[in-house]
């Protein structure tokens, strides 16, 4: 099972495509899968950790017609792609308009899958809990 961690900042190219760390690439040599996620990132998962999100939307849209609709529309969303000898990654239109990414990119470990951020976004978000984390409330 992969385990991500570390933060990089990169920039989307003029086809959509972002370079995927070094250090994560060997996770994706059989491609991985982006899905729209919370907070409005993007986040990529390996293959075996894509199966495993799918069980649990599957397990979930038994639930009721509103959990089938959002099954529905994760699945829909979703994107199958590859990382080219370069280490880029091209993200489809529709996932980069969900996540705001027009130029750079946060690409950062979130332990089971990589994330993508907008660093504005990002900022916003996900930065005012540093103070929680100096002060050691996660241990």
């Amino acid at each position: 099972m992969a385990r991500f961690f570390g933060r990089y900042e990169h920039s989307l190219d003029g086809k959509g495509r972002v370079i995927l760390p070094a250090k994560f690439r060997s996770d994706f040599e059989r491609g991985g899968y982006l899905t729209q996620y919370q907070d409005g990132c993007l986040s990529l998962w390996t293959p075996d950790e894509f199966e495993q999100q799918m069980a649990a939307m599957q397990e979930r849209a038994s639930a009721g017609r509103s959990e089938r609709n959002l099954a529905r529309l994760w699945a829909s969303t979703s994107h199958e792609v590859e990382v080219d000898r370069q280490g880029r990654m091209a993200i489809p239109g529709h996932l980069r308009e969900f996540a705001a990414l027009d130029g750079d990119v946060l690409v950062h470990g979130a332990i089971d899958r990589i994330e993508l951020w907008n660093p504005e976004r990002w900022a916003q978000r996900v930065e005012p809990e540093q103070e929680r984390l100096s002060e050691g409330e996660v241990s």
